[in-house]
C-alpha cells in the first residue's frame, strides 16, 4: 500500500508538470497572437490615417476668383485666393515642392509655376500688382514684361504663360499655415501665340503639393465687359 501511495504521488506531480508546461506554452502563444494583432491594428491605423491625408485636400478657395482684362479683350491675368481647411496641416508652396498646371480650350501646361517667376520676397503683398512687380525683378528678370504689371496694365504680359503664389496674410516663409492667406495668380502670354482665355472658354488650374490631394479650380469665362471679371 505504501508503494501504491508513493506511485500515485509521482503521477500527480508529473501531471502537474505537464499541465504547467501546457499553460506556459498557451500563454506564450497567446502573447504572440496578441502582439501580432496589435501590430496589425497599428499598421492598419497608420495606413488609414495616411490614406485620409492623401485623399483629403488641406487647401480650399477662400474667396472670389477674379479675372482682369482691358474690358473687351480676353483675360490678361487671374487671381485665386486660397487658405488651409479647418484643422489642415501646413503646406509648403515652394516651387520645388509644388506645381501649378493649366488647361484651357487651346493650351495645356504641366507646370507653369516652377518655370515661372522667382520673387524677391514672399510677402505679404497688398495685391497682385505688387506681387507681379516684385516677380519682375526676380529670376528670370522681366518675367512679366515691361513694367511688370499684367494685372493693372493689359498691355503687359509675361514672355510665356506663368503663375506665381504670394501671401496677403502671413509671414515671409513658403509655408501656408493656419490663419494665413495666399493667392495663386496666372498671367497669360499674348504673343506667339496669344494664350489668353476668351468669353465662354473653360480654364482649369490645379495646385499639386507633396502631401494631400490636388486643389483643382475650374471656371468658365463669362462675357467680358469690364476690366474686373467675377469668375465666382
Amino acid at each position: 500500500k505504501g508503494h501504491r501511495h508513493s506511485h500515485r504521488g509521482v503521477i500527480g506531480i508529473e501531471s502537474a508538470i505537464v499541465l504547467i508546461a501546457f499553460v506556459i506554452v498557451a500563454a506564450a502563444l497567446a502573447f504572440v497572437v496578441l502582439n501580432m494583432g496589435f501590430a496589425t491594428t497599428q499598421k492598419a491605423k497608420t495606413s488609414i490615417i495616411a490614406s485620409l491625408q492623401e485623399a483629403g485636400s488641406s487647401m480650399q478657395i477662400s474667396g472670389k476668383v477674379i479675372g482682369y482684362s482691358s474690358g473687351t479683350t480676353p483675360l490678361n491675368a487671374v487671381v485665386i485666393p486660397i487658405k488651409l481647411t479647418s484643422g489642415g496641416d501646413s503646406v509648403d508652396l515652394n516651387q520645388t515642392r509644388a506645381t501649378i498646371s493649366y488647361v484651357s480650350n487651346s493650351v495645356e501646361y504641366d507646370n507653369i509655376y516652377a518655370d515661372g517667376c522667382t520673387r524677391n520676397q514672399n510677402g505679404p503683398f497688398i495685391n497682385a500688382t505688387a506681387a507681379w512687380q516684385d516677380a519682375d525683378t526676380g529670376v528670370p528678370t522681366n518675367c512679366a514684361g515691361v513694367g511688370g504689371n499684367p494685372v493693372a496694365n493689359p498691355s503687359v504680359d509675361p514672355t510665356a504663360t506663368r503663375a506665381i503664389i504670394y501671401w496677403t496674410v502671413g509671414d515671409t516663409d513658403t509655408l501656408l499655415e493656419q490663419g494665413e492667406h495666399a493667392v495663386i495668380s496666372v498671367a497669360w502670354a499674348q504673343a506667339g501665340p496669344d494664350e489668353r482665355p476668351s468669353s465662354l472658354e473653360d480654364m482649369k488650374v490645379e495646385l499639386t503639393v507633396d502631401k494631400g490631394a490636388t486643389l483643382s479650380i475650374e471656371r468658365q469665362i463669362p462675357n467680358i465687359s469690364d476690366v474686373v471679371v467675377d469668375l465666382g
